[in-house]
């Protein structure tokens, strides 16, 4: 390079001085992460008020706009990388993906296409495999990196329509879906809100949907299954968001498969149950489906966003994401852009790739294994104090009522307030529970204990004072 086209050393001394102090920052606020309450403090949320509200003419700088991100934005979030945040199933970050972000955020790469980083795209493919060997799924299988399980369900349902639709004699990217055969969806009565909002966007109305019942743990019940043909995609689940009972897939696929229909299996966090030896039997039959969606970011703790879509069959995926533009082509065998809905793309599976070289294979399943040990140790010490459970606890998921409805309502919201952990709320069949989700890898058995504690401190004050009121 000549030195007229040279940006000068200066500009990258900056830069690099920069990206040093931030990781500086980054590194205080990980270290102080145990010892801060899991929600902030009103005093850090008011905090948030100090952010400037109109764009200046002028910047601040680049140094300038970080210190003010961590000053008055790190106590304003949520530690749910801390051990003691058991919420929407949100995992951690593990350390090797974390300190992996940092460098591939300086990389910057593109993985659509193996000619825009040649070392982004090996990573993405030796993760993907590692995912599918870890997972238990066919080996002909292909496994492609979105942003989350959401548009995981998205890319394996497209997939699944236009095939489909492909097998009764209907091209869908010629033809389009108006006038197109009328396809049937069977799903779970209790399959995940983002699945429905899945179906809605790949134009299958709820018109479309028939509910296959579920019994006392949310899964399908296997002698209420509907009948189904060959235009028909079925949809279960590995792990239900509330209780983690995953439907009988060894009984229902086979039999759905027999009759021409697609069945798709949303396994956010639940599929990770496969990379266990002690878990997997849980999970019995999985791999029999079609296609599958499951999230890093839950319990493998890749930060946000990291979600992988696995279609059995590669030529169905294919047929749905891939796209001609002479300038885009490439006869390369795995090219992002040509397995999802994205073109350009970060790299994601380098930061997968980071977490699997850091644990292997045994440290993944001693990490699904702790989870599930840990969550049992909640359910049992909730239980001990009095505590109703409402499912029997299984992976990582604990759903628990105290006394009544309104008195469920009122510990919730103590137990949040109290900041020593956070747990949401939810309904089970028509009653109000908190629901407990170990997936952050940081989390053990002292946050466990102080964590039980205090929901039970919670519950003991309430109690104490005449019990949740009817609009807790």
């Amino acid at each position: 390079m000549s030195s007229s086209q040279s940006h000068g050393p200066d500009q990258h001394t900056e830069r690099a001085e920069l990206i040093i102090a931030a990781a500086h920052r980054a590194a205080a606020y990980v270290a102080a992460a145990p010892e801060r309450g899991v929600f902030p403090e009103e005093e850090a949320l008011r905090g948030l008020d100090r952010f400037p509200r109109d764009l200046g003419d002028k910047g601040l700088g680049a140094a300038e706009a970080v210190a003010m991100l961590d000053e008055l934005g790190s106590p304003a979030t949520v530690a749910s990388t801390g051990g003691r945040y058991f919420g929407f199933v949100t995992g951690g970050t593990d350390p090797a993906a974390s300190a992996a972000s940092v460098l591939l955020s300086a990389w910057d790469q593109n993985l659509a296409l193996p000619v825009m980083s040649p070392v982004a795209a090996m990573l993405d493919e030796l993760a993907s495999r590692w995912c599918r060997e870890l997972l238990g799924l066919p080996e002909s299988a292909v496994v492609t990196f979105c942003s989350g399980a959401s548009i995981a369900n998205l890319t394996c349902l497209v997939a699944a329509r236009d095939a489909l639709l492909h097998r009764a004699g209907w091209n869908v990217e010629e033809r389009g879906l108006a006038g197109a055969p009328r396809l049937r969806v069977v799903a779970s009565a209790e399959i995940h809100a983002s699945v429905s909002k899945a179906l809605r966007a790949a134009g299958i109305g709820t018109d479309q949907i028939e509910s296959a019942p579920t019994d006392e743990c949310g899964r399908v019940a296997v002698d209420r299954f509907p009948t189904v043909d060959g235009l028909t995609l079925v949809l279960l689940q590995a792990g239900n968001v509330n209780t983690g009972h995953s439907d009988p897939f060894s009984e229902i696929i086979p039999m759905a498969r027999r009759e021409g229909a697609w069945v798709h299996v949303d396994g956010a966090f639940g599929l990770w149950a496969g990379a266990s030896e002690a878990r997997r039997h849980l999970v019995g039959g999985v791999e029999l489906a079609d296609s599958w969606a499951t999230d890093a970011h839950k319990w493998l703790n890749a930060s946000y966003d990291s979600g992988i879509a696995v279609c059995r069959d590669p030529e169905d995926l294919r047929r749905a994401m891939s796209f001609d533009a002479a300038y885009l082509a490439g006869d390369a065998e795995r090219a992002a852009a040509h397995l999802g809905l994205q073109m350009s793309q970060r790299a994601r599976g380098a930061e997968v790739w980071a977490i699997l070289t850091s644990l292997g294979r045994n440290g993944v399943a001693e990490l699904v294994d702790r989870c599930c040990r840990l969550a049992e140790q909640m359910a049992g010490l909730l239980e001990a104090a009095g505590a109703r459970l409402l499912v029997p606890p299984a992976l990582n998921q604990v759903l628990v009522q105290f006394d009544d409805d309104a008195t469920t309502d009122a510990v919730i919201a103590a137990v949040q307030s109290d900041r020593t952990c956070w747990a949401g709320g939810t309904v089970w069949q028509g009653r109000r529970a908190m629901r407990i989700s170990v997936s952050d890898a940081a989390t053990d058995a002292d946050d466990i204990a102080s964590s039980a504690e205090a929901i039970v401190r919670c519950w003991r004050r309430i109690a104490a004072e005449g019990g949740g009121s009817a609009d807790a």
